[in-house]
């Protein structure tokens, strides 16, 4: 989906959960009595609560009060209303048929699929920005300073670094960079419209390498740097490729175990400098550096030889998946549904230009960072990379006293998955619970006033400045947007970081099979639980589903299940023509479909929500129906809970779940209660599943989830879950085939062993 990647881990320990832990580590270290009633969008029940002298605060909300009297008069004459653009109609069914297709107000006439005049394939769009931005600085990378190993209490060596300021390549720069090695691949022998691998973290030079092979042709097969050994072989395998460019850790990591079982691979190109010798390397396989492809190439560019340029049409990437539902599938998208799919994301992000920076660190594999950083090139934004192991200041391989990424590269633009701004709240508000009474009291007041003015439309400069500075600090301190998709995102969290971080937040939906592109919320729209009105490249229509009840004629919101329509819908699936007729179809006009096996509604302004997905929804024994999704969503934002995967089969009447504790919010439970035992010794606890399934209970029954949709079992695992276990994907979405095998044992003892 849309803005939803996650990359490596972390932070390492009980309870690691991946992106998001080492901001969250290092913003603060408690533990979280806060609100378990945040799961409404209704400002009132998402406040705060205060524990302050009555009189006193009758005081301060006098001092409220006329404060917004004296500030409502300047706002209510110098700036237009927030609530009076979100009221405002986004967009509208073509037609009066209940089967018709929504489209923005803004491509009622016309789907958009072009981003500048001329520009109808990738490598003309960076030549349009490159003649536009030519000497303007693109891609950035922090120098590495110094590197030490730093021993820990437990006695686990950690690598720490110290990074320098960012060094920066200007458009121009990169364009020769990307020239010199694509015509060093096709000096290595690489073929127009054949397949070349990237296998690489997220770096400037994957994106260097991106735009080579667009500039020459070359369809570029991206897997993600976390994906497992079989997985990797499967899509080397599939795609035939000869070619893999890759850096030095993936390469004694990843690749040694498997280059073996890819047999048609010849050369390997790092991106950061020669590996050490390999004496196990197999007979035929060659290993180049970048720059040495490229010196290659810069030799051969003198001859000035005309190379094939791509066409519309033709295939741009193949993006394998990061296989939610079974091995990874290559998804094939052409220069057309990228220019689409771009085109669409940056309408929705007004003021787009010259001033902004993003951060990237999130897999440029994943369709989510690969569109993101392709907006902002073509905007002449500057794109400053990072990892989530040095992000923050207290990131896991950042040495204590020196800074991390968003406080050096202080971006204004950012992309997170909700896995990263749920860890972001909890662990703020462990902060916060930390703090004097007399502090918690003012935050909380400070957050609750700001709840009510956004909720009608208006800011608050006062409590920004001098409230949430040092929070919005965490992220450099300018962000100015924040992106955010892959998952549903609580109204809480988003809430949250609209308050806190001073900023909108962008959710949006699409997958992979969309080029990214569905939905993404309008910045002045703060209205939770949606993810906004379809981008003006493409057209969303809901079909009925009748097993799940859901009908597009339903009242008082259409339902059904979301198709995507439009020039950023794919080509299909590499390879596998059974599962590309399953997903896609084109209608008598031509247009291509896809069919996204997720369940939403529209509100009254065009507005999209998501509540279910085909694939989630589990028929009891007794009849009644069940959306997995439904609950976790209920209740993965209690504290005591780092992730939930509920389970359920036609076989029993009742949903059992398996739960990753929060180790701290468990411990001190444990505590409480009288128990003791070493971490797996208190998750293995008969006990402890009971008084964790207390809480559990009660926070269903809070979430108005009916009685046969609560978990009657559960089984507690001391072990996180994380791309690397193979039990979520990249974008940290579960895997529930992964996980029922990796929990048949527990399913069998929760159900009885039949």
């Amino acid at each position: 989906m849309l803005w939803g990647a996650a990359g490596p881990a972390w932070a390492r320990g009980p309870g690691h959960r991946g992106p998001g832990v080492a901001i969250l580590a290092g913003i603060c270290n408690s533990t979280l009595e806060h609100m378990n009633n945040l799961i409404s969008s209704k400002p009132s029940t998402m406040k705060l609560k205060q524990t302050i002298n009555p009189i006193l605060l009758y005081f301060i909300h006098f001092i409220i009060s006329l404060y917004t009297i004296l500030t409502y008069i300047p706002f209510y004459f110098l700036s237009e209303s927030r609530q009076e653009k979100s009221n405002q109609i986004k967009a509208k069914p073509v037609n009066s048929s209940p089967e018709s297709a929504y489209r923005s107000v803004n491509s009622l006439d016309g789907l958009v699929s072009v981003l500048y005049p001329g520009c109808d394939t990738l490598d003309k769009v960076f030549m349009y920005a490159k003649n536009k931005f030519k000497d303007k600085r693109l891609l950035g990378t922090r120098e590495v300073l110094n590197e030490e190993d730093e021993v820990q209490p437990n006695g686990k060596i950690f690598k720490k670094v110290i990074l320098g300021h960012y060094n920066w390549l200007s458009y121009e720069d990169v364009f020769v960079r990307a020239l010199n090695f694509g015509s060093g691949l096709h000096m290595l022998g690489q073929k127009p419209k054949t397949n070349i691998a990237i296998f690489c973290e997220t770096r400037a030079e994957w994106m260097i390498a991106a735009q080579a092979c667009f500039m020459y042709n070359f369809q570029l097969v991206t897997l993600y740097a976390t994906l497992g050994g079989p997985a990797i072989v499967h899509g080397l395998n599939e795609t035939e490729v000869t070619n893999i460019i890759t850096s030095k850790e993936l390469l004694q990591t990843k690749l040694k175990d498997i280059v073996s079982l890819v047999p048609r691979l010849r050369h390997i190109i790092t991106v950061d400098g020669k590996p050490p010798t390999w004496s196990e390397f197999p007979k035929g396989v060659i290993v180049h550096t970048m720059a040495a492809v490229q010196a290659l190439g810069a030799k051969g560019s003198l001859e000035n030889k005309p190379h094939s340029k791509p066409l519309p049409s033709d295939i741009a990437v193949i993006m394998y998946t990061s296989g939610s539902t079974g091995i990874p599938k290559g998804v094939m998208i052409s220069h057309s549904n990228i220019i689409a799919g771009i085109t669409g994301m940056a309408k929705r992000i007004p003021r787009l230009g010259e001033e902004d920076v993003y951060i990237g660190y999130l897999p440029l594999a994943h369709v989510l960072e690969l569109s993101a950083e392709l907006v902002c090139l073509s905007h002449g934004c500057r794109i400053g990379y990072s990892s989530p192991q040095t992000l923050a200041d207290q990131s896991s391989k950042i040495k204590k006293g020196s800074k991390g990424d968003t406080s050096m590269l202080k971006p204004t633009l950012m992309a997170a998955v909700p896995e990263i701004m749920d860890r972001i709240y909890k662990n703020v508000m462990n902060k916060v619970n930390e703090m004097s009474s007399f502090q918690r009291n003012l935050f909380i007041l400070a957050y609750n006033y700001k709840m009510e003015q956004i909720s009608k439309g208006r800011s608050t400069p006062l409590c920004d400045s001098f409230v949430f500075r040092k929070v919005r600090s965490l992220l450099g301190g300018n962000i100015r947007l924040l992106l955010c998709g892959g998952a549903p995102l609580s109204a809480a969290t988003q809430r949250f970081m609209n308050i806190c971080f001073c900023c909108p937040v962008g959710q949006g939906y699409g997958l992979t099979e969309s080029t990214g592109a569905g939905t993404i919320t309008e910045v002045w729209d703060y209205n939770t639980g949606r993810v906004g009105a379809p981008l003006v490249c493409c057209e969303i229509k809901l079909k009925n589903w009748e097993e799940g009840g859901y009908f597009n004629t339903d009242k008082p919101h259409p339902r059904g299940e979301i198709l995507i329509g439009g020039q950023n819908v794919t080509m299909g699936y590499y390879k596998n023509e059974a599962k590309t007729k399953a997903d896609f179809f084109e209608d008598e006009n031509g247009q291509r479909w896809l069919c996204t096996g997720d369940i939403g509604e529209f509100d009254p302004d065009g507005c999209l929500k998501i509540i279910d997905r085909k694939k989630d929804l589990v028929k009891l024994q007794a009849g009644e129906y069940v959306s997995l999704g439904k609950v976790e969503a209920a209740l993965k934002n209690l504290p005591l809970i780092d992730n939930i995967c509920a389970y359920a089969n036609s076989y029993h009447s009742y949903v059992i779940g398996f739960v990753v504790p929060n180790q701290k919010e468990l411990t001190e439970l444990a505590r409480k209660k009288g128990l003791k035992g070493t971490w797996e010794e208190l998750c293995n606890s008969c006990e402890m599943e009971n008084e964790v399934l207390k809480v559990l209970s009660e926070a269903a029954i809070s979430a108005s989830l009916e009685k046969f949709e609560i978990p009657v079992k559960i089984r507690l695992s001391p072990e996180p879950w994380t791309p690397e276990t193979g039990l979520v994907t990249d974008a940290f979405k579960l895997k529930r085939k992964e996980l029922k095998t990796h929990y048949q044992a527990d399913i069998e003892r929760m159900y009885g062993r039949k």
